[in-house]
C-alpha cells in the first residue's frame, strides 16, 4: 500500500512539473505586464523598499513557482494576491521570464 501511494505521489509530481515546463514565458510580453510590479519591486527588479523582495537575478522557474503559489493560496502575500487573480498561467510565465 505504501509503495502504491509513493508511486502515485511521484507520478503526480512529475505531471505537475511537466505542466510547468510546458509554459514558455515571453519576456517581451512580460515587460508590459510587469509595469505595475515596478511600484514595489523596482523597475529593474531591485526593490527600493525593504519590505518588498528584490526580484532581479532570480531564476525564471523560481519566480514562476512563487507566483503560482501566491495565486493559488499556498503562499499568503495579501499585497500580491489581488494583483494575480485576473492573470492566467501564461501571464505568470511571461512575468517570470
Amino acid at each position: 500500500m505504501n509503495t502504491l501511494l509513493v508511486g502515485l505521489l511521484l507520478t503526480l509530481g512529475v505531471c505537475a512539473g511537466a505542466r510547468a515546463a510546458d509554459l514558455a514565458g515571453n519576456a517581451a510580453a512580460g515587460q508590459g505586464k510587469a509595469l505595475v510590479c515596478g511600484a514595489c519591486h523596482g523597475p529593474d527588479g531591485n526593490s527600493p523598499i525593504g519590505n518588498f523582495p528584490k526580484l532581479a537575478g532570480q531564476g525564471e522557474r523560481y519566480l514562476l513557482k512563487q507566483l503560482q503559489e501566491i495565486k493559488g493560496g499556498k503562499r499568503t502575500v495579501p499585497e500580491m494576491t489581488g494583483l494575480l487573480v485576473p492573470l492566467n498561467d501564461q501571464d505568470l510565465a511571461d512575468l517570470a521570464a
